[in-house]
């Protein structure tokens, strides 16, 4: 089970930056400045178009539904993952909705790591990719809260 401040978490690294107040318009994707495209707090997906307004209500549902989605598939493709303690189980959460499955499965030593209970080393995984790079404080949130068993208020770390 997740803990009470993961829809915070999400919510402040996900929205907009010094506010984690969702993106009510559709935005390109960063990296590529193409698709996909993104509303809300992170969401993507066939729903969301370039420049459309979307109301606070359908990207609360967004977030929830993301939120779901990503324990669908870490329960799908990690089973493992629901042995770990609640902080831990928010780590996994975070990454996969930020990475999608997909992503996440390419952490192989992270993975293996966190499975076999050494958090230390999982957590010098995920500092030592390029995906801390691309996500900065986050990924300096997340690796401590997988080192220590412990929730960081994302604020703490800017």
């Amino acid at each position: 089970m997740t803990t009470q401040y993961l829809t915070g978490d999400l919510e402040f690294f996900e929205g907009e930056p010094g506010t984690g107040a969702p993106a009510l318009v559709g935005y390109a994707d960063p990296l590529s400045g193409a698709e996909p495209y993104t509303a809300g707090w992170g969401h993507t997906g066939p729903d969301v178009e370039l420049g459309v307004t979307y109301t606070l209500e359908q990207c609360q549902t967004w977030l929830n539904q993301d939120i779901a989605a990503a324990e669908h598939e870490l329960d799908i493709n990690l089973s493992w993952w629901r042995n770990l303690d609640d902080v831990r189980q928010d780590v996994m959460v975070e990454m996969c909705f930020n990475l999608g499955i997909g992503g996440l499965l390419e952490f192989h030593h992270f993975l293996a790591a966190c499975q076999s209970g050494d958090y230390q080393t999982a957590a010098a995984h995920m500092l030592a990719s390029e995906w801390a790079i691309q996500v900065g404080n986050r990924a300096k949130v997340l690796a401590r809260e997988m080192a220590g068993g412990i929730h960081v208020p994302p604020e703490t770390v800017l």
